[in-house]
């Protein structure tokens, strides 16, 4: 990627994602001089996110040119992609020339069960941190973590300081350290339990009942997905 050239940045948008996975790094890379990012789908019609919020891709799965980057983002609607054999071979052949394979919170799930993270070290959100170990990746609980060309982040908001060290890999830290400064990127949350090393037995607890019907279902797309990468 010479930086005289436009990188091509591409981040999935599907039914049912967390659209902060998506929107986080897009809000980072659209700020980053020469890059050109899309927004990939089956077609250009609006696309609801798991919380209602529509957004349109700019480009579909068939149309969409090499990427110099591939971001695929996480959230419910993941699990119903762990076996869509149209959206797994568009991952897989856009990263035989993607310079960087990338995802944030569960999309990790999906270079998974796409066969793009065996034998590497990946991160997922805490949730489904240990499903990594199912589709052949080695789970890492880190915010951000990067084996070769694959950079994954954790959960959520961990997208904004992903695509932050994704640009500073790419076009250096101080284009990296304008866009945190122009975005004011500096988080200060009101409560110290945003991850399971800080919060309260008890939050934790609560969070995970809250969210164990699903985790189910998630973990029974991967179980799918890992045994078709075995075939």
């Amino acid at each position: 990627m010479g930086h005289s050239e436009s990188i091509s940045i591409g981040l999935l948008l599907f039914p049912s994602l967390t659209q902060l996975d998506l929107t986080g790094p897009y809000e980072v890379f659209v700020r980053a001089p020469g890059t050109t990012v899309h927004l990939i789908w089956k077609d250009l019609h609006p696309v609801v996110s798991d919380r209602g919020m529509a957004i349109l891709p700019t480009t579909t799965l068939d149309t969409c040119p090499p990427l110099d980057i591939i971001c695929i983002p996480g959230g419910p609607g993941q699990v119903g992609l762990m076996d869509d054999e149209d959206v797994l071979s568009f991952i897989r052949t856009q990263s035989q020339q993607a310079c960087l394979i990338t995802s944030v919170c569960t999309g990790s799930l999906l270079l998974g069960a796409a066969g793009l993270l065996t034998g590497f070290r990946a991160t997922t959100h805490w949730a489904s941190l240990d499903q990594l170990t199912l589709l052949g990746a080695t789970p890492v609980s880190q915010r951000i973590v990067r084996d070769r060309n694959r950079i994954t982040g954790a959960g959520v908001t961990s997208g904004i300081d992903f695509a932050l060290y994704v640009v500073a890999e790419v076009l250096g830290e101080a284009i990296a350290r304008n866009i945190q400064l122009q975005m004011e990127y500096d988080p200060a949350p009101p409560f110290l339990c945003g991850s399971p090393e800080f919060a309260s037995e008890d939050e934790l607890k609560k969070a995970r009942a809250q969210a164990a019907p699903f985790m189910e279902k998630r973990r029974q797309a991967t179980i799918k997905a890992a045994s078709r990468l075995r075939k």
